[in-house]
């Protein structure tokens, strides 16, 4: 039942090549920074990675992107990462873009065990009709483009199928937590952590603050441990360690 690893380079160290990861965080808010850093060390490449986006420059994903460690992006905002768009639109990068709501649902599904949905979202647009570029080619034409979604028609409206993730591991930040994985999200950090957490059939969770099974009251527990293997404590620099990711202040 105890879940807690010396160290986050413990926690990575069977990631392989090619692994799929599933990531929390939105923006940079809850963000696994620790975890990221680690799994850099330990050099795994290839990676498939599920996020809502790939960090930005220097940090969070962006630190792996740089590295040309990551392989394939299923996620719904790349809009702060210049390396990002140089690797798609060069045709180095495998991307999935996904409306948001689609990409959190396909998440939860994931790790509630179902495997398929129908959503309105993307209805209309080249989310359902198919021919989003995927992959670039060197030359600037489209290597891979998404394929056509089926659809069907419930109360009159049209649906499209999608389809649940999961993937190998996952990668999580939590503000509080105790030994047994039971995880508690603060603010922001709530977003994404819990359903990338859900989606990973092995999912380590990075957390700012560890206590004891029995001091966190069930209702303030967000993602049951049920859901976690491996909890890593971070030091007070690290849990401190939170970049804004555009600041804004009054002249």
């Amino acid at each position: 039942m105890n879940k807690v690893r010396d160290d986050a380079a413990e926690a990575v160290a069977d990631i392989p090549d090619g692994a799929s990861l599933a990531v929390g965080g939105f923006g940079l808010s809850g963000v696994p920074e620790v975890l990221i850093r680690a799994l850099h060390e330990q050099g795994a490449t290839g990676l498939e990675v599920v996020s809502n986006n790939c960090g930005v420059d220097g940090r969070g994903l962006g630190i792996l992107l740089a590295a040309g460690r990551i392989a394939r992006v299923t996620g719904s905002y790349v809009g702060e990462n210049k390396e990002f768009a140089r690797q798609y639109l060069a045709g180095e990068l495998e991307v999935e873009l996904v409306p948001q709501g689609t990409l959190a649902e396909r998440l939860r599904a994931g790790g509630a065990g179902i495997p398929a949905f129908y959503t309105p979202a993307g209805v209309g647009t080249q989310v359902a009709d198919g021919g989003l570029p995927w992959r670039y080619a060197p030359d600037g034409t489209v290597a891979v483009a998404s394929p056509r979604k089926e659809t069907r028609d419930f109360a009159g409206r049209t649906h499209i199928l999608e389809h649940a993730v999961t993937t190998d591991y996952a990668l999580v930040r939590a503000w509080r937590g105790d030994r047994h994985g039971n995880l508690v999200f603060r603010r922001a950090a709530a977003n994404f952590n819990p359903l990338a957490a859900m989606a990973g059939r092995v999912t380590v969770a990075e957390v700012e603050e560890l206590v004891e099974p029995g001091e966190l009251h069930p209702d303030e527990v967000h993602l049951p441990g049920i859901y976690v293997q491996r909890v890593v404590r971070l030091s007070p620099q690290e849990a401190a360690d939170k970049q804004i990711e555009k600041r804004t202040v009054r002249a």
